[in-house]
Formats: structure tokens, C-alpha cells, sequence
């Protein structure tokens, strides 16, 4: 049996070339031989990890979520407007490492909406970024930026549909939505919201 740091590297290799996949060629392209291939090594060695293909993409959302959780970003000084614009622009393809982890989120969703237990698992992606943008909003609101009977909630979600919509655009038009113009679009918006 292969010692436990041995296990630790094979399978930290597994996740760089499960990443390296999914960046390419997205979801439809990951399957066990393409990831074998990254990895040059054979389809057997990947059975031990992933028995089926369904595994295999479910270990691919894990992975698209640990780079999430760990990609440098801007922390906002503030809560309120500030924080939000920041907590906004960090999920907007304004890089070409945020353009790839953009195209594989977009990716992951025909096969969210044809799973159950994977559209689940994105609906709650999604409450937690909205939990996560709720403290800006509602902080907004009570520093007097945004009028006092917004409701937080429908801003917030709101707010966070704007954004991913706006990443959708980006990635099927970047020449007509280059990074400048995505944060003034994202200023616009922001600017709308305290009238």
C-alpha cells in the first residue's frame, strides 16, 4: 500500500490536471481519459479515484471550489457599497485566470440542472454568495447609501444576478466587454442603487 504522502501527491496531481481539464475543454471534455492523459498516466490508476463519471465531475465541483475559496482577492476595507463593489468585481473575468474559473463555473451548470444532488449543491453555492454579499447591502442601507426601504434581500439577489449575467456576456464577448468596461458597467450599477 503506498504511504499516506504518496497518496496526498497523486492525488494533488489528480486535482491539477482534473483543473487543467476543465479550464480547456470544461465539463464536456472531462472524462478519465482526457484527465489521464493531463496526468500521462493510465485510465486504471484514475479508477481507483473515480469509480464512475459522476464521481469524477463531483470531484471536479470540489476542486472548482477550493480554487474559489483560495484565488487572491480584494478585501474590502468596508461593508456597504464599497464592500460590495469589491466582493462583486472579485467573481467578474477581469484576468485570464478569473475568464477560465468563470468558464468553468458557466460549464458546470447543464450538467447542475440535469442532476439533482448537483443542483442542489449549486443552489447552495449560490446562498452562500448571497450570504456573503447580504452584510454589504444590508450595511448600505444602514450607513444611509442606499434608500432605507430597499429590501435587502431581493438587492441582494438582485445584485448578484447582474454580476453573473454580466460574467456570462464577458465570456461570449470579451472584445465588446472588456475588463474596463465591466467595472463600469458594475459602477453604473452600483450607482443606481443609491437614488
Amino acid at each position: 500500500m503506498p504511504a499516506r504522502g504518496d497518496h496526498d501527491a497523486r492525488r494533488r496531481d489528480v486535482s491539477e490536471a482534473v483543473w487543467r481539464v476543465l479550464a480547456d475543454r470544461g465539463f464536456g471534455g472531462l472524462t478519465l481519459r482526457a484527465v489521464a492523459a493531463e496526468m500521462n498516466a493510465s485510465t486504471g490508476l484514475l479508477t481507483h479515484y473515480f469509480p464512475s463519471k459522476k464521481a469524477l465531475i463531483a470531484y471536479a465541483l470540489d476542486v472548482a471550489d477550493e480554487r474559489t475559496a483560495t484565488r487572491p482577492r480584494e478585501t474590502p476595507a468596508t461593508e456597504g457599497l464599497d464592500g460590495l463593489r469589491a466582493a462583486l468585481a472579485s467573481v467578474l473575468p477581469l484576468t485570464p485566470d478569473a475568464a477560465a474559473m468563470n468558464r468553468v463555473w458557466v460549464g458546470s451548470w447543464d450538467g447542475s440542472l440535469a442532476d439533482p444532488a448537483l443542483g442542489e449543491r449549486e443552489r447552495n453555492r449560490y446562498e452562500g454568495w448571497r450570504e456573503r454579499l447580504r452584510p454589504h447591502v444590508q450595511a448600505a442601507r444602514d450607513n444611509g447609501d442606499i434608500p432605507p426601504t430597499s429590501d435587502v434581500d431581493d438587492l441582494t439577489a438582485t445584485v448578484a444576478a447582474f454580476t453573473h449575467g454580466l460574467v456570462v456576456q464577458a465570456l461570449f464577448d470579451p472584445e465588446r466587454f472588456p475588463p474596463a468596461r465591466q467595472i463600469a458597467m458594475l459602477d453604473t450599477l452600483l450607482d443606481s442603487l443609491t437614488t
